[in-house]
């Protein structure tokens, strides 16, 4: 990587690092607010509900914009402590834990929610599968040609184009985990808004709230058991 590559990578890994300092405050004011929540109407309520669900939409698009500039970034996050990614599948946490939080949240969905929450979950799980497979192919690919053959043959890579074939192959993995990457953030949206389809305004504030604090203690507990200012090593971030 050129001189002026790596100073503009640094320069996108700083801004989203700003940006997602400032998220998560704002991630620390949602907590508070819905851990208050009492007497409000249903509107209120639905108003909360969007306002959170733009929060994470934020966080999203964001990630996006991040990936797009240089998708092992999300894989390997330094915002992120280990502990924290331990937790993730496909570069975020996996969107089937949506319907444990919901279970241990909410304890009084009717039979019609359950029906339609276990057949959500169902979908998710094919889905998630189905991106799993998608990412042990692209993962498997390394070990296959043109790369090993290029290893293999030992080449100058300042001859014979060696240089040229490795940067279009790996440029062809990086689309292509780009593309899972960004698939898998739309399960997760998907998920959530699906799940907010089937439950109640008052039964969404709890489900949102769990949510928040499971995310924020996670993140306490990590730089607990890390500290601040280590990294997590890549073997711990696939």
């Amino acid at each position: 990587m050129s001189t002026k590559s790596r100073r503009a990578s640094n320069t996108n890994v700083t801004d989203f690092e700003d940006f997602f300092q400032g998220w998560l405050v704002r991630q620390e004011q949602l907590r508070s607010t819905l851990r208050t929540v009492s007497t409000h109407t249903d509107e209120d309520l639905r108003d909360l509900i969007a306002h959170v669900l733009a929060h994470y939409q934020q966080y999203y698009e964001e990630k996006s914009r991040i990936a797009n500039h240089d998708v092992s970034l999300v894989f390997s996050p330094p915002w992120f402590s280990c502990f924290e990614q331990s937790f993730f599948w496909i570069a975020g946490f996996k969107p089937g834990l949506a319907f444990r939080i919901v279970s241990g949240s909410v304890s009084d969905m009717s039979e019609e929610q359950e029906d339609r929450m276990n057949r959500l979950r169902a979908e998710t799980k094919e889905e998630e599968r189905r991106l799993e497979n998608e990412m042990a192919r692209i993962q498997e690919s390394v070990a296959a040609p043109p790369i090993v053959e290029i290893t293999r043959r030992g080449d100058n890579p300042l001859v014979d184009g060696a240089y040229d074939e490795m940067e279009a192959a790996v440029e062809a993995l990086r689309g292509e985990m780009e593309v899972v990457v960004g698939h898998a953030d739309m399960l997760r949206t998907r998920t959530a808004e699906r799940v907010v389809e089937i439950l109640s305004p008052l039964q969404n504030i709890k489900f949102f709230a769990a949510v928040t604090e499971l995310q924020l203690k996670i993140r306490v507990w990590g730089w607990q058991i890390e500290g601040e200012s280590r990294r997590c090593p890549d073997v711990c971030t696939m």
